[in-house]
């Protein structure tokens, strides 16, 4: 795997890596609580690590935008999944727009390189 591809690769690890630290920060207790807390610092120090990578082949707006949303949307799956956090119906409409933007983003914009 090289370029655009691998960029995707590493775009994939980098939302894995800043959702983890994020679930990680409310376990922290204000980083009152060790282990959530390195997790939060690796997480972000990760997800940024490869976000800069992913910079190399993807413009900034359009990584920004996938890293994001993709961010919210798993953010609050696993809120809902590991805290307890209901989902009424507009979160998710407006999970399912974020979703439907970057997929529009990626499939029909000439700002992503193909």
């Amino acid at each position: 795997m090289k370029g655009l591809t691998m960029s995707y690769v590493y775009l994939a690890l980098a939302i894995i890596a800043e959702v983890a630290g994020t679930a990680a920060l409310k376990s922290s207790e204000g980083f009152t609580n060790l282990g959530p807390s390195i997790i939060v610092v690796l997480g972000y120090c990760m997800a940024f690590y490869f976000l800069s990578l992913v910079l190399n082949e993807i413009p900034v707006g359009v990584a920004y935008a996938i890293w994001a949303g993709a961010g919210v949307v798993l953010i609050s799956l696993v809120g809902a999944a590991m805290f307890g956090q209901k989902l009424d119906l507009p979160a998710i409409v407006g999970m399912a727009l974020i979703v439907s933007g970057i997929v529009v983003m990626n499939v029909f914009s000439s700002s992503v390189q193909h």
